[in-house]
């Protein structure tokens, strides 16, 4: 049933839908809540009075959201066109699309599930933070933020603002602060990061510059299957090396 002809006296309110909510996502509030109605994620119904009420469908739609945001990082315009198009697909039961899951090999061996693939590193469609907007979804303060720029762990764009991958970061270093490890003594990480890319630039710049309108993509291809094997080199490296301290 659509919003307009939803019954008005059996729904939700938002305060509810949050209860609801934060089992899964902890850090969603009510003005995230409004905030994704604004931007069309999802239309509750309104009593007489105007207060908003949420149908289950509704509630699904926001947890779709939620995750596609805090699992796979898509813009909110992308999680929008998936829903659009399940709103026009088989009519008012379709299904809500799954957001995107890392495909891994059938015959790969399970300790390799979880290693990066090539597709990890497709430019996907840019999803801009703010720096109130990083605090918050890592859990971070200022101070700590500072830290982190100050080391070279999380940069911000040239107009400012962060990407998804430095609020990854920026947990991953909390996590790690709970071991004693503080950001600067993980200088080294991003040292050996500029080293690797600037490998991988070296191997790549000759290919951008043919004037073949296929070098372009050819390029891209190989940059992100050799970030993937890098990653991997990385990690196996690492795996063999702590085995070796931990006597394994």
């Amino acid at each position: 049933m659509t919003a307009a002809g939803r019954p008005q006296n059996h729904g939700l309110s938002i305060g509810a839908v949050l209860a609801q909510l934060r089992a899964d996502f902890p850090d969603v509030t009510i003005s995230k809540i409004r905030f994704l109605e604004a931007e069309g994620l999802v239309t509750p119904g309104r009593t007489p009075s105007g207060y908003r009420q949420f149908a289950a469908a509704d509630v699904e739609r926001l947890r779709f959201v939620l995750a596609a945001q805090r699992d796979h990082y898509l813009p909110l315009k992308v999680i929008k066109e998936q829903l659009d198009a399940a709103d026009s697909g088989a009519g008012p039961a379709a299904a809500l699309p799954r957001p995107p899951r890392r495909l891994v090999p059938i015959d790969a061996p399970a300790e390799n599930v979880g290693l990066p693939v090539a597709d990890d590193f497709a430019a996907g469609k840019e999803l801009r933070l703010t720096q109130e907007e990083l605090l918050e979804r890592a859990g971070i303060d200022e101070a700590a933020l500072a830290d982190l720029q100050q080391y070279g762990l999380v940069r911000p764009g040239p107009a400012g603002f962060f990407d998804p991958d430095a609020v990854l970061v920026a947990r991953t270093v909390k996590a790690m602060t709970e071991f004693g490890i503080e950001p600067r003594h993980l200088r080294a990480f991003r040292a050996a990061a500029d080293r690797e890319v600037g490998l991988l630039e070296q191997i790549v710049t000759p290919v951008y510059r043919h004037r073949d309108p296929e070098a372009g993509a050819r390029a891209d291809e190989v940059v992100r299957e050799l970030a993937a094997l890098s990653v991997t080199l990385h990690t196996l490296l690492v795996k063999a090396g702590i085995r070796g301290v931990a006597g394994c």
